[in-house]
Parts: C-alpha cells; structure tokens; sequence
C-alpha cells in the first residue's frame, strides 16, 4: 500500500526517522546497544549481524511450527520490501524458523471478521475490535512469563479494560497514538485551527474540502466535540451514549456530511488527497502527515484542546491458532526494544515498550509521540466498543451499542 517513496517521506517529518538512525547510513535502522540477547543476519545478508536485544523462549522455540499467519495494520509488518532500512521480519524469521504470512486488515470491523475464520493465528487489534474478539472467544488469555518484553511494556498500557478480563492479560500491547486534525497551512494562513470545530463548523476555510475517517467508531469524534462545546448533553465518555447524546452525535455527522469531500478507509487515499490539495483538513494519523508531507504536501497536525480519539493496540493469539508458539515468539519480539521502536518510527506513534525509548536515536521520537508523558494521554480516548452496558458507569439509562452505531453509519453513508 505504500510508495517506495515512503523513506523519503519519513524522513521528513520533524527529522524523527534521521535521529532514529542514528550513524547507520548502511541500513538506516535504529542502532541498537551493545547487550545479551539473539542476533541475526540482516536482510539480503548483508551488514552483519546485528544485537537485537532479544532470545527466543527456548521453550515456544523447540515447538516452533516453520509459520505463522497474522492479520496486521499495515506498516506493522515489514521485511524491506517497501523499504530495505526497515526490516524487522527477516531478523525474526531468521532467529526463529518462523515465517510470517500477514493479511492486512483495513479496518477493525475487517480484522474482527478475518479472526473469526479461524484461519489466523494473532492480530494487531485495536480497542474497539479486542473488546468484540474477546467476547466471541477468538482470542485467549497470555502468560506473561512466557514474554521477555512484557515487564517492560509501560504501566498505563498494560491491564487495560480493551486488553485484559479481570486482572488477566489477554494479549501484549504494542504502541499508542492519538487521531490528529490535519490541516492545509495555506489555506490556513490566517492562523493555525486548534479546534475539531475546523472539522464540524460550516462556514471555516476547509468548507467543502473536509476528509473524515469512514468507520462507525468516528461516532465517537463527534462525541469527543459535543463533550466539549455541549456539556448539557452530560457526555463523559464518547463510547458511552444513551440514545439522546448517540442522537445528538449522529446530527452533528449530518452537519459534517454537507462540508465533507472525502470518506477515507485506506490512508494512502488522504495522503493523495493531502498531496493535491482537494483536502484541506481532516482527521488523520501520523503515518500520513508524514507521507504526505515527504511528498511536498502544505500541511501540518495537531491534537485539538478538545482531546481526540486514539489507539492502543494490542497483540492478541487466536484461540484456534494453528501456529501458537511461533505467534507467541512473534508477540514477544515485536513488543521486544528494538523491533518496537522500528515500527514506531515506521509508522508513526509511541512505542509501548519503555526501553525503546532508550535506544540511540529514539529520545526525540520518543518526545514528539510523547511515549513518556502520561499527561498527554489524559484526554485521548482509545477505541473501544460500545455495550448497552454504559462504559461510564451509569446504570440508570442504557446506552447505544456498536451494532446500532454500525447501523446508523450505514445509514449515514448511504
């Protein structure tokens, strides 16, 4: 899905993949320290071998299977394919005698549906897919012992109500970041928006020219705005709507909907849009900002004062996995520091292993994501799915529950 143009691209953004690199210009990998741990040839063989500050469970090791078949958002996966300096798959494959088949899932509602074949052995889940695979049965509960790395995944991901039941850790979280307004600097001219109202007010110098994320879970941006500029409404949690507040959020869609150029599923198709400027601002990720802006694009982001939505996704093996020692060690390697820190670079967000952050070259990436501040995160709202069940607490009123939300985007978009 990406354009071999993708490494200038990320170079470009605030210089974060040139710190990454650090003084490798052979590969453009992110160095890391001297340590114990397994290593591995580099892809094509060439450069050497490399630390890669992890070991294989002997155990899941012995047992290993020869493959392993994952659903993954794009970028999660690369074998430089795309990009020879990005190549965290062949290391593994090598270390382990596992090769990895990914299908990528385009949407979470897509991954649930992949999952449930039984045909898989993990993904790379968001909240708002997790809570729906846990409840089906298609994924089960991890031992973290038999994970190296998950002692050093940050507190605030781990035990979270999308990635455990009561207490227990149903998968290994693997990174986090927040859904940001993109916005056209020319257009823009005036004064850079701060708002989301850039995105739900008519009458703004985006009119006509709005990119909106095209999934049932943007119910709850809407949510996000009206918690915020509509407090009688008594929203305090956009994933938790009874029917007056899902209501009210549904009507500011249909505002949106007459200002709206572009309904996006595949990024590379807001990255175009950014590029030619028929979209002058929208809900966005990173990864795009920085495609798009490596190709020339007039644009920048920002989490708006109303706090965003977001993702903390999490690795999850399949309770009818063909491949689970082999899935296991993968779960394990790519929340492991080095190979978490290179798909957080790759893909645009904060790594969720804590000592990513102290590999050459990651400080600054590690500032610009905010991988270590815990205050930015207080107001970003990571998918989850809604229940009839109020998420919020409330047990007087029952509130909207995702099917409905599937069905009124439906309706939405028709």
């Amino acid at each position: 899905m990406r354009t071999k143009r993708i490494g200038a691209a990320l170079l470009a953004s605030l210089a974060i993949v040139a710190a990454a690199c650090g003084d490798d210009s052979e590969s453009g990998t992110t160095a890391a320290p001297t340590t114990e741990g397994g290593s591995a040839t580099t892809a094509g063989g060439g450069g050497g071998d490399m630390d890669y500050m992890w070991t294989p469970n002997a155990d899941l090791l012995a047992g290993a299977e020869g493959q392993v078949n994952i659903v993954a958002w794009a970028g999660y996966i690369e074998d430089g394919s795309t990009d020879p300096a990005y190549d965290w798959t062949t290391p593994f494959e090598t270390m382990t005698g596992c090769q990895v088949n990914v299908k990528l899932g385009n949407s979470s509602d897509e991954m649930v549906q992949l999952m449930q074949s039984g045909e898989y052995d993990g993904v790379s889940a968001s909240g708002d897919a997790t809570q729906r695979l846990i409840a089906g049965g298609d994924v089960v509960e991890i031992d973290p012992a038999e994970y190296s790395s998950y002692a050093d995944i940050f507190d605030g991901l781990k035990l979270q109500p999308w990635n455990s039941v009561d207490g227990k850790p149903m998968g290994v979280p693997h990174g986090r970041g927040a859904n940001l307004l993109v916005y056209n600097t020319e257009a823009f001219a005036d004064g850079a928006p701060d708002s989301w109202g850039a995105m739900f007010e008519p009458g703004g110098p985006a009119d006509g020219a709005i990119s909106v994320y095209d999934s049932p879970i943007y119910i709850a941006d809407a949510a996000v705005y009206l918690m915020a500029h509509n407090p009688e409404l008594g929203i305090t949690n956009p994933y938790a709507l009874d029917q007056d507040q899902f209501d009210a959020a549904i009507s500011l869609l249909e505002q949106q909907k007459a200002i709206a150029s572009q309904y996006w599923a595949l990024y590379t198709d807001q990255q175009a849009a950014l590029e030619d400027g028929s979209v002058l601002a929208g809900t966005t990720w990173q990864v795009i900002v920085n495609l798009a802006q490596g190709n020339g694009a007039k644009i920048d982001a920002v989490k708006p004062v109303e706090g965003a939505t977001g993702w903390s996704d999490t690795w999850m093996l399949s309770s009818k996995a063909a491949n689970p020692n082999c899935m296991k060690m993968w779960m394990d390697w790519i929340t492991s520091p080095w190979a978490n820190s290179q798909v957080a670079v790759w893909f645009g967000e904060a790594p969720s292993n804590a000592k990513s952050c102290e590999l050459d070259g990651m400080a600054e990436h590690c500032q610009v994501f905010h991988a270590e501040e815990d205050s930015y995160w207080t107001d970003v709202w990571y998918w989850t799915t809604a229940t009839e069940e109020c998420l919020d607490g409330r047990t007087d009123v029952t509130c909207v529950p995702y099917t409905e939300w599937v069905n009124a985007w439906t309706s939405l978009r028709s």
